[in-house]
């Protein structure tokens, strides 16, 4: 799946390695609402490309998993700043 990588010249490695940390800390640095979205970006630095349509999970069961994630925040990090921002499309 990878085999791209073995025809790379150590520089176009180089870039590459820039490229995919660049999408990693711009995930890695989502905050507030941004947390619960999609991340299809992150996913189009892969070289294969595909338009994975994701199952989604009905209303009740979905809200269940964003509980807790929510939860999973609160023991992850106890110590993050808390905000009561509200949402705005």
């Amino acid at each position: 799946m990878d085999e791209d990588l073995d025809h790379m010249k150590r520089e176009e490695l180089i870039e590459e390695a820039r490229r995919l940390r660049q999408g990693i800390r711009q995930h890695r640095d989502s905050s507030r609402h941004e947390l619960c979205w999609h991340h299809p970006a992150l996913w189009e630095l892969l070289p294969e490309k595909t338009d994975p349509v994701p199952v989604v999970p009905q209303w009740p069961e979905f809200m269940r998993g964003c509980i807790k994630y929510r939860q999973s925040l609160d023991k992850q990090a106890p110590d993050a700043p808390r905000t009561d921002e509200p949402y705005e499309e």
